[in-house]
């Protein structure tokens, strides 16, 4: 750009001139610069500058124009059974009928109902007295239909105690925070019974799960709840440990007896129980033992309990009759266990899931991935890590 030479002897009005053609000069390299720096950001793969949309208060305070009429909505289909109410018109003398127009209506009612059930009774010839029964469902002063809501509110819905108290109050109930409590505690054996059989379900049909357990509070005292499941089932238990003796009763699914089989012997020379000992037990009459008081008299006869060794003979042999109930129950038929690398995991046919979606099967049971006998892990082994 030529000097424009003496600013002194210019007029008014070229200096106004040239002060708006150098300002145009500097916006249009400011453009430049900006292109250029836009352009060697992505050329070193950095982000370049977010782009901000205006803001949208001014547009949200200008009054909204009037909307045009929707159309009709369509149909309602109500997902309960409907109940037909027939509401009469006050017509002329000498109107045809000329069948209904129907309009449907949802609606919810809450309402508190106490019934009291006049039970009969009978004195028979010989002296016997006999009342009727309550009908099927009746447990308690409290009806089914109150214990399903009050369970639905405070699992499903996630209200507190105390607010789950008020409302039943509101509805017209005489019920105190501790029959409430009673309903959310007591008398659920039912549900427990049904996650039990999900969780045997599982275990005897499925051909993978994977396993995983974390930390938790129950009752004021540090525990672990740990994860079972696959893509069809999923079952959580909270113990006090997370030990792989904890493990292992656990996979029992309910189950409270100890068994010495092949598996058992199996599993306690792959820990390296010593070999008399393994003899010892295996040569005994007894195999089979209902529950932890008669496995623990039958180890305490053999002298177990006595060798303070390392590892714990008890603690080995305890943990392979576990082994050998959770197989003569048929559960984990050549099921593959997939879990992280804890050790109270590594029992039985066992694979390790790591960072980046590999799975592996450990020594000494990692065969080579070309004979990896569980083609579903195979398939899930390909997989991106979520």
């Amino acid at each position: 750009m030529a000097s424009p030479g003496d600013l002194d002897a210019l007029s008014p009005t070229k200096l106004k001139a040239l002060v708006i053609e150098l300002l145009g000069k500097v916006a249009a390299l400011e453009q430049t610069v900006a292109a250029q720096r836009a352009e060697i950001a992505r050329l070193k793969g950095l982000k370049g500058r977010p782009a901000l949309k205006p803001s949208g208060m001014e547009k949200a305070s200008e009054p909204k124009p009037p909307s045009s009429p929707k159309g009709r909505r369509g149909p309602v289909t109500p997902r309960v059974a409907v109940e037909d109410r027939i509401l009469a018109a006050a017509v002329p003398p000498g109107s045809r009928f000329k069948g209904y127009a129907d309009f449907l209506v949802q609606d919810l009612v809450l309402r508190a109902c106490c019934i009291r059930y006049r039970r009969e009774r009978w004195l028979t010839p010989d002296g016997q007295l006999i009342v009727t029964p309550l009908p099927g469902g009746v447990d308690g002063h409290f009806g089914p239909e109150l214990r399903r809501f009050v369970l639905a509110q405070y699992h499903q819905g996630q209200v507190t105690l105390p607010r789950l108290v008020v409302q039943l109050r509101a509805l017209g109930l005489a019920i105190s925070t501790r029959q409430v409590m009673r309903l959310l505690i007591h008398g659920h054996q039912r549900f427990f019974d049904e996650a039990r059989d999900v969780l045997r379900a599982g275990l005897v049909q499925a051909t993978w799960i994977t396993v995983d357990d974390t930390g938790a509070r129950h009752k004021a005292a540090n525990g672990a709840c740990t994860q079972i499941g696959n893509d069809h089932f999923a079952w959580f238990g909270t113990t006090a440990s997370k030990s792989r003796l904890n493990f292992l009763e656990l996979l029992r699914a309910g189950h409270p007896d100890y068994v010495i089989n092949a598996e058992a012997l199996a599993y306690m020379r792959e820990r390296g129980l010593s070999g008399p000992l393994i003899e010892r037990l295996a040569t005994r009459p007894e195999r089979s033992f209902p529950d932890r008081a008669a496995w623990q008299a039958h180890v305490e006869r053999l002298g177990v309990t006595d060798l303070k060794v390392s590892p714990d003979p008890v603690r080995i042999a305890t943990e392979g009759a576990l082994w050998g109930a959770i197989k003569a129950h048929g559960l984990l038929p050549g099921t593959v266990i997939v879990s992280d690398d804890a050790g109270q995991f590594l029992v039985g046919c066992h694979a390790l899931c790591r960072v980046g979606g590999d799975v592996a099967i450990p020594a000494p049971h990692r065969p080579g991935r070309a004979d990896f006998p569980h083609p579903v892990l195979q398939e899930r082994a390909s997989l991106p890590a979520t």
